[in-house]
């Protein structure tokens, strides 16, 4: 497993790589003591799976605020998706800038999105499906959100949603937020 920092403070692009025999492959997705000697304080308590049937579904941008903060790795499972961070933490270098990778099996990476960072993605397959493995618990109280297209951030997706939900297509400006 290797870390490589994006150009987003903290953000980091995952890459694992199989052992591979007879029997098949075995990968590690997650090591604490990797994480741990990149300085990344990272424990998860939540493992989710996002399922999407649809050619070009769109979920996000989301994250969440306050104490309730969370950070996440995201790994497509099945497809293949367009990943995107956004930067939101007023302090950074990198604020209001934003990163996309393609996640999928066949390239056996993940992205690591830290505390203050939106996340959303966009499936380039149709049944594509992603797994969170989560540090905190979700609070729906905590939960914000900001337009896929917003043009805070300028963000280029390599295609426009087919599928979205009216949430997620209805965030007021991030300006208003």
């Amino acid at each position: 497993m290797r870390l490589h920092l994006t150009r987003l403070p903290m953000v980091f692009e995952v890459e694992s790589h199989a052992a591979e025999d007879i029997r098949g492959s075995f990968r590690r997705l997650w090591c604490a003591e990797t994480f741990a000697k990149a300085r990344i304080d990272f424990a998860p308590s939540q493992s989710s799976l996002s399922t999407n049937t649809a050619l070009h579904t769109l979920r996000g941008l989301h994250w969440q605020a306050g104490a309730l903060a969370e950070q996440k790795l995201v790994r497509c499972v099945a497809g293949r998706i367009w990943d995107v961070a956004v930067d939101l933490r007023p302090d950074s270098p990198s604020y209001l800038g934003w990163l996309g990778r393609e996640l999928s099996p066949e390239r056996d990476n993940a992205l690591f999105v830290p505390r203050g960072v939106a996340h959303g993605f966009l499936t380039l397959t149709p049944d594509a499906a992603v797994e969170y493995l989560i540090d905190t618990p979700h609070s729906p109280a905590a939960a914000r959100g900001a337009r896929w297209n917003d043009p805070a951030f300028g963000i280029h997706w390599p295609a426009l949603p087919a599928v979205i939900s009216d949430r997620d297509r209805d965030w007021p400006d991030f300006a208003r937020v």
